[in-house]
């Protein structure tokens, strides 16, 4: 084996990016304070072609040095916009039958291995603040709750590494649906 070069990986480039079909998410991110994590988020939702990011609360928007460094680009690819209130957000998105998905550990969540994808609905995966979680308005508005089964001491993921252990899930769920 041999690592592969860049021009190898046959990469889109932004305008085949826009124009690509993209998978049946949104990400909604409430409260980020992390900008290395929302940059993160944006790299993940460009990797597994995710429709659009929403920003929501005090999340902060692009351009910022700090999203920019570890979003490699991905603030001109991915779709996004900011909307200051996410409980409005969640309402139209309900409105468009969205389902509202809280990636959240409470009472009655759903374990994401044991999550079934409809590939003909289109889902909002929201992810809270890095040390208060998702809001628990938010928690209860929601159509359905994840939680990313976890064995260890610490029973909690860095933001940007849950996103992408949840994109991921679906991501492959959906791809078994073709």
């Amino acid at each position: 084996m041999r690592k592969l070069r860049n021009e190898e990986l046959y990469r889109l480039d932004v305008a085949a990016f826009k124009g690509a079909e993209k998978i049946p998410v949104v990400i909604v991110l409430d409260n980020i304070r992390s900008l290395n994590n929302i940059g993160s988020v944006f790299r993940t939702a460009d990797a597994f072609l995710v429709k659009k990011i929403y920003l929501c609360g005090i999340t902060a928007k692009p351009p910022h040095k700090d999203i920019r460094k570890t979003a490699l680009g991905a603030t001109e690819s991915v779709n996004w916009e900011y909307r200051e209130d996410i409980l409005k957000l969640v309402d139209e998105l309900k409105l468009q039958n969205i389902k509202i998905v809280a990636v959240e550990q409470a009472e009655g969540a759903t374990m994401l291995n044991s999550f079934k994808v409809d590939g003909g609905q289109t889902y909002a995966l929201i992810f809270g603040n890095e040390v208060m979680g998702v809001q628990q308005e938010v928690v209860t508005v929601s159509d359905v709750v994840l939680e990313i089964p976890q064995y260890g001491t610490k029973h909690s993921l860095n933001i940007s590494v849950c996103a992408g252990v949840v994109v991921w899930d679906i991501w492959s769920k959906l791809q078994g649906l073709k």
